[in-house]
């Protein structure tokens, strides 16, 4: 079908709130590992979809489903191995102080189920987010969601803090600054007669900008929230399963950290609607005794059967020590491009999740967000998809599949290089 028909179809079946990627909207029909094929047979490097966390249509993952889905599929409130086995593999992952897991099919789901349960067990309601923090788009998430634009109102119980910004804030300062702005949080909450229930982070900051060092940075933050009695929840849908390359949950890049919740979203699934929660017993038992919780699809056969088959492919491909290894790559060749474009500003991040800060002034560090949307734009062009993120929308967000290899990286290099070079 013409371009033009599935615009105007849509606009006119979707309404006015949807939005598309790129000035050139891509129609893919058809995904494998990092590849999109559009609808004119043009194959795309995906180096930005961390929802097909180990590579588009892995045949592991799609045989699962299928088997699953070809025997039975129920929810929650019937007795079932299935969930048990995940819940026992998903926690084995992670601290044994996180003792319990609860299943939603979203990340979204996750964290505002993650807000009633730090909630239920502080009794205090107030919620501290970052500047430019996305958590998801439930009512109450979406509050808490700066980064969802302008027209999105802060809930009243909401304050937010800058993020931990390692362009601008020497390494040594980072962990200080980050928590001064956490205790400045508290003190405003207090000073409206609220008290703190939870600290809330994307635990490599990915909307703010992707801020991922130096490890341990996040750990006085924590203590101030704590000391101010609520909780931490470490938001795991970006940085989680293995991504970071140096530890499986983004958190654990922190030294001894353990979150009170740890949220996760869909890449549990490869994109299949998975998401759910780990949560310390003892904070979960507030909730418990006053609630119940029941989710139709949350924790059903068929996505446990996705679930454990996306664990099975990172343990046998080995996909965090890639995510290390390609990252580590990856960096080392945008260093380099730095060397010859003035446009690039900073490279950072963690294992296949990098960002690549562009700036219009390298001594005032100048947000180049006009520059970042014709790179952007322009490799999409030339057939390689990513996007972009932070408050200025100038850092360039690289976030593949886990699958990500040496070569593929290259590929992404040499065409960004060419677009630098045409600006």
């Amino acid at each position: 079908m013409p371009e033009e028909s599935l615009l105007e179809r849509r606009a006119r079946l979707l309404g006015p709130a949807y939005r598309l990627f790129y000035e050139a909207p891509l129609h893919p029909v058809r995904g494998e590992g990092v590849w999109l094929d559009d609808a004119d047979g043009k194959r795309y490097l995906d180096a930005y979809n961390n929802v097909a966390s180990v590579g588009h249509c892995h045949p592991h993952v799609v045989e699962a489903i299928a088997r699953q889905a070809s025997v039975l599929n129920t929810h929650t409130r019937y007795l079932h191995e299935g969930v048990l086995d995940y819940a026992e593999r998903l926690l084995a992952t992670m601290p044994p102080a996180l003792g319990h897991a609860m299943f939603t099919c979203t990340g979204s789901e996750a964290n505002d189920l993650a807000m009633r349960i730090a909630k239920a067990h502080t009794k205090a309601e107030g919620l501290i987010v970052t500047r430019f923090a996305y958590h998801g788009v439930t009512e109450s998430i979406a509050q808490a969601s700066p980064s969802l634009g302008r027209f999105v109102q802060l809930g009243k119980t909401v304050r937010t803090v800058p993020p931990p910004d390692s362009y601008r804030v020497p390494p040594e300062d980072q962990g200080r600054a980050f928590a001064a702005g956490v205790r400045a949080a508290i003190a405003d909450l207090q000073a409206h007669g609220m008290r703190p229930a939870a600290l809330m982070v994307d635990t490599v900051f990915s909307s703010d900008g992707i801020f991922t060092d130096p490890a341990g940075f996040l750990n006085e933050a924590v203590a101030a929230i704590r000391e101010a009695g609520g909780i931490f929840i470490a938001d795991e849908v970006q940085p989680g399963l293995g991504r970071t390359g140096d530890a499986f949950w983004g958190f654990m890049r922190h030294e001894s950290l353990v979150p009170d919740i740890v949220t996760m979203g869909k890449p549990l699934g490869n994109g299949h609607p998975l998401a759910g929660l780990a949560v310390q017993p003892e904070v979960l038992a507030a909730f418990g005794r006053e609630c119940r919780y029941f989710n139709t699809f949350g924790g059903n056969p068929v996505s446990m059967a996705a679930g454990m088959a996306v664990l099975d492919v990172i343990e046998r491909e080995g996909l965090m020590a890639n995510a290390q290894r390609v990252g580590r790559h990856l960096r080392a060749g945008l260093s380099k491009l730095a060397e010859r474009h003035e446009l690039i500003g900073d490279v950072r991040g963690a294992g296949l999740f990098v960002g690549l800060e562009l700036v219009t002034d390298r001594r005032a560090r100048t947000p180049a967000t006009a520059e970042t949307v014709r790179v952007v734009n322009g490799l999409r062009e030339r057939q390689v998809l990513l996007s972009a993120t932070g408050e200025h929308a100038n850092t360039l967000k690289i976030r593949p599949p886990l699958v990500f290899s040496e070569a593929n990286a290259d590929l992404l290099i040499g065409t960004l290089d060419e677009v630098l070079a045409r600006l």
